[in-house]
């Protein structure tokens, strides 16, 4: 979900544009697979939340794993606003770079929630009805955020190649071991726009965005103790 130091001078040889480009497409893909399996599953589990909710973290597991794969050599893959924070704070991303990335990722995520919602049928950008707070939820927010940004933080440090497995798994697993596991803001507001399966009300949108920004500035914090980051000339080729 992110450049590691040996890829940082390869990923800025492309321009700005087409790896903010690249961050709009593998986030709109990453909420199309949210959005369309939370649909596909629930119509086919015929009422059973917990069949529908392992279609859905599958799914989206799954497809997290190919879009990092796929899309990190150009742009980093972060395809969410507080791994970008975190990464411009370490010095793996320039400030101009980051402040392109985040409008990119929420733009290829609302677009992906239509994406989903046309192909299964259902009304487009349509507001969410379905509640999703209280204490419990803002906590698993700062839990599943604290998580993958540590995740992030430490393996592109340490083992490299285990970033795109380590990740899906993580966000996989976190839609069990948290009662909501978004993580992301660009995530948080596109899924405003879809009343289905993996929608969530505007209005309970501010405590999830809060929880993801404590989540990633605790990560930060203490990760950056626990795995110092490196100087820009140790980051040299």
């Amino acid at each position: 979900m992110t450049t590691t130091s040996a890829e940082f001078s390869a990923v800025q040889a492309f321009p700005l544009t087409r790896r903010m480009a690249a961050e709009a497409l593998g986030t709109g893909f990453l909420l199309t697979a949210v959005v369309g399996s939370g649909i596909l599953g629930q119509r086919l589990a015929q009422g059973n939340t917990a069949i529908a909710l392992l279609a859905n973290a599958l799914a989206t597991a799954a497809a997290l794993f190919a879009l990092i794969e796929w899309l990190a050599p150009i742009s980093g893959a972060h395809f969410n606003p507080v791994v970008t924070a975190a990464l411009a704070v370490r010095g793996d991303l320039p400030v101009r770079a980051a402040i392109g990335y985040v409008p990119a990722q929420v733009c290829g995520a609302v677009l992906g929630v239509a994406v989903a919602d046309s192909m299964f049928g259902v009304p487009i950008w349509s507001w969410s009805d379905h509640p999703r707070h209280g204490a419990g939820s803002w906590l698993g927010e700062f839990v599943s955020t604290f998580g993958l940004v540590g995740a992030v933080w430490v393996c592109t440090r340490t083992r490299p190649a285990t970033v795109p497995g380590v990740v899906a798994a993580y966000v996989g697993g976190a839609f069990w071991f948290t009662p909501t596991d978004f993580a992301n803001p660009a995530v948080t507001i596109a899924r405003t726009l879809t009343d289905t399966f993996s929608g969530i009300r505007p209005v309970d949108v501010p405590g999830f965005m809060l929880s993801e920004i404590l989540g990633a500035t605790g990560a930060v914090f203490f990760f950056d103790w626990l795995v110092p980051r490196v100087s820009n000339t140790e980051k040299q080729p």
